[in-house]
């Protein structure tokens, strides 16, 4: 048994005669001695004490006391271990040190170490040091040549307030890149994340989403199935499913841009912004919201929805803006191109702005409403709501109420102003105001009785189901009721009627059809 310093021992010293053998026996116990014989580097090794026993085997040492192997750029530290020289590997135990260049340290209570291919299996009570990031489990393989560090049984990680556990994962150390696989949750003072699969980089403190993720904060709550979070400045970029909700609304689309500092965020695709709240819905293909002043604007198949028990508003416009106003209450406009839809109340306009403070509805440059049997159109239209339900329509400047009473008359009512009232969300009372004028067909058991023309400054209509029932003058009429078979065909349309019954929405998905007129 020989016990010396020794350092690596050769294999191609057979080759060569007894009395070089001889002489470098002498030699090798002050210097280190390369070898040539293989293309692999052969790992150095320094020790207390070598043991070379024959029970051990001819190519097994036993090394004791301040172990110490070198091998691709990387020390390896230990009590005690065996070297195996032809194998060109190693078991190593008790206080498992390796280092690599100055920053990545690896510790563990026992080493599998293959020189041929780098490769180290650290195993019970391993510990992974690379500047601020410290990743503990039980078992690591660590490839020296790539510097890559794996594991596939569970492990922690810490960097700085991130603490970290996945079944799998891989650390990149050259690149300060981590690559976690399976039931990931990143635990923060501030958030938390759950996810199939993240990658996260200690150096710009980016992490990177593959698969369904989950962030939770007191505040917020994100979902997507890919993109990034910026740990340090709160920065996100979502995509897939993604959804940021908090308290007032939730925001959603293909791909979701936010800051949450700011609360600035832009959304692409699928745009869906909920309020919960006012209980309305925002839609659109392209959208930019500020969560702080809850501010959004959405463009691109932009569509407004007001949810209520009973019935759903749908609106699309060009453009749709949500604000709040002065008194920090809600207030929607909607511009270019408006189509309505609701089960008793369609319509279209140029542009259109509800304030939720006052619950009015406010409808810009030639509107028109269908409701029911009528079509009502002025310069100038708003309404007022009750629980989300039409009470009172304003209507100013050439005022014009139309129903159709077959394929060839139809009932009109002329004005310069106009009020109508609304019960149940049905029509049954008009009020006008300034040059009245209507032509109408009374009707009775047996049919259409005959065409009555009115003329009166002001006077009130009365419907039952949409269609007038009696009418009361106020001021003194000029009234005439014609038979059907002479009355006078050019006084049975009053100017400025335009029938535009091909422009009414027919249902909620018919708000997006275009006119010609709109191409």
């Amino acid at each position: 048994m020989v016990k010396a310093l020794i350092f690596n021992t050769p294999e191609y010293i057979s080759c060569n005669s007894n009395l070089v053998k001889h002489l470098l026996t002498v030699f090798v116990f002050f210097i280190f001695v390369p070898v040539h014989c293989q293309k692999t580097t052969r790992v150095q090794f320094s020790a207390a004490t070598t043991e070379v026993d024959a029970k051990l085997g001819k190519d097994t040492k036993r090394l004791l006391g301040n172990v110490v192997f070198i091998h691709g750029g990387a020390k390896m530290h230990c009590d005690s271990a065996y070297f195996y020289t032809k194998r060109n590997s190693l078991d190593a135990f008790n206080n498992i040190h390796i280092n690599q260049g100055d920053t990545v340290h690896l510790y563990g209570d026992h080493l599998y170490y293959d020189g041929n291919t780098k490769m180290a299996n650290v195993r019970k009570n391993v510990r992974l040091l690379n500047r601020e990031t410290t990743l503990t489990t039980d078992a690591l393989d660590y490839d020296i040549a790539n510097s890559i560090g794996y594991y596939t049984d569970g492990a922690n990680i810490t960097n700085a307030e991130n603490n970290l556990e996945s079944i799998v994962g891989y650390y990149y150390t050259s690149q300060d890149l981590f690559d976690f696989q399976d039931s990931v949750v990143v635990i923060n003072p501030d958030y938390t994340i759950y996810s199939d699969r993240l990658k996260y980089n200690t150096e710009n403190k980016i992490t990177y989403f593959y698969g369904p993720t989950e962030i939770f904060s007191d505040s917020s709550y994100i979902y997507c199935e890919r993109g990034w979070y910026n740990t340090e400045t709160d920065i996100s970029q979502l995509n897939q499913n993604a959804l940021v909700k908090n308290s007032k609304q939730t925001v959603k689309g293909d791909s979701l841009y936010y800051e949450k500092l700011t609360g600035f965020g832009r959304a692409v695709n699928n745009v869906v912004i909920i309020d919960h709240k006012q209980d309305i819905i925002l839609k659109g293909n392209r959208g930019i919201y500020y969560e702080n002043s809850d501010y959004a604007r959405l463009t691109d198949r932009a569509q407004f929805i007001q949810i209520t028990p009973e019935d759903t508003l749908y609106l699309h416009a060009d453009t749709l803006l949500s604000e709040l106003d002065t008194s920090d209450t809600k207030f929607i406009k909607a511009y270019y191109g408006v189509k309505i839809f609701k089960s008793n109340l369609q319509g279209k306009c140029d542009s259109m702005a509800y304030s939720f403070a006052d619950s009015v509805i406010r409808l810009y440059y030639e509107p028109v409403l269908w409701s029911e049997v009528n079509q009502i159109s002025a310069e100038y239209i708003e309404i007022h709501t009750e629980h989300k339900q039409a009470k009172t329509m304003y209507l100013e400047k050439s005022s014009f109420i139309i129903s159709k009473e077959d394929t060839s008359k139809f009932n009109q009512i002329k004005g310069k102003n106009m009020v109508c009232h609304f019960r149940d969300n049905e029509l049954y009372r008009i009020d006008v105001k300034g040059n009245g004028q209507t032509v109408y067909y009374p009707v009775d058991e047996e049919g259409i009785m005959g065409v009555n023309k009115v003329e009166c400054s002001d006077l009130i209509i009365y419907l039952v189901d949409g269609k007038v029932n009696s009418i009361s003058f106020l001021k003194k009429p000029a009234a005439v009721l014609y038979p059907l078979d002479i009355a006078p065909i050019n006084e049975l349309i009053l100017r400025g009627f335009l029938w535009l019954e091909n422009d009414r929405p027919k249902n909620k998905d018919d708000i997006f059809r275009k006119q010609k007129k709109d191409l």
